[in-house]
């Protein structure tokens, strides 16, 4: 299926308007007034629960390996979840990760 220009401008201006709604539905309706302690406490979760939704895929099913599953991602990933919960800093598990993820992917070139 084939869209024309307009469409997709339409379909931009849609989607631009429905975030905005939903934005505005918690910033603008309620974000003069404060929020109870226990909705601030469940916030404080909301990024570690997405983050993995957004990761998992990648790790998962890599668009590079064609859906495949990469043993070099998935110990990198390892390594990241380790060194965060030893070090408990996001930096060091990162760094760690990608340091992880380099490591065995030249390795497994030069093999």
């Amino acid at each position: 299926m084939t869209y024309t220009d307009a469409e997709i401008w339409i379909i931009i201006v849609v989607m631009g308007v429905g975030t905005f709604l939903i934005r505005f539905s918690f910033l603008g309706l309620i974000g003069d007034r404060p929020m109870p302690s226990f909705v601030l406490r469940l916030l404080r979760y909301t990024p570690v629960a997405v983050l993995p939704g957004m990761v998992a895929p990648l790790v998962l099913w890599p668009g590079a390996t064609d859906g495949q599953t990469d043993p070099v991602r998935l110990l990198a990933a390892g390594a990241t979840v380790l060194i965060g919960s030893l070090t408990r800093s996001v930096l060091w598990a990162i760094t760690g990760g990608i340091f992880t993820f380099y490591s065995l992917a030249g390795l497994t070139a030069l093999l």
